[in-house]
């Protein structure tokens, strides 16, 4: 799988570290509601389609990439510097 890096350009996927679901929300860090903290750390979805994934460039510029992948095919149709979300959006 070809990753295309904002800054490097395309690098294969071994330059890069999976860091997780982009479209999870975190619950309130004040929240002492268990059933809320137990569905954010243990709940996962299974999707098919389109998916927003978080992913490091460990290998190049060190960054955090937003990165829209189809899960069913890997195709890769948008990477963006995580950075660059409007407000740490991630919808």
């Amino acid at each position: 799988m070809i990753i295309k890096c904002p800054y490097c350009g395309p690098r294969d996927v071994i330059e890069f570290t999976y860091q997780g679901d982009a479209t999870r929300k975190r619950p309130d860090l004040a929240s002492i509601d268990q059933d809320a903290w137990n569905s954010y750390v243990f709940d996962r979805t299974n999707p098919s389609g389109p998916h927003r994934e978080f992913w490091l460039h460990m290998g190049g510029c060190r960054q955090h990439l937003l990165v829209t992948r189809d899960m069913a095919t890997h195709t890769i149709s948008s990477v963006v510097f995580a950075r660059d979300t409007v407000g740490g959006d991630r919808s």
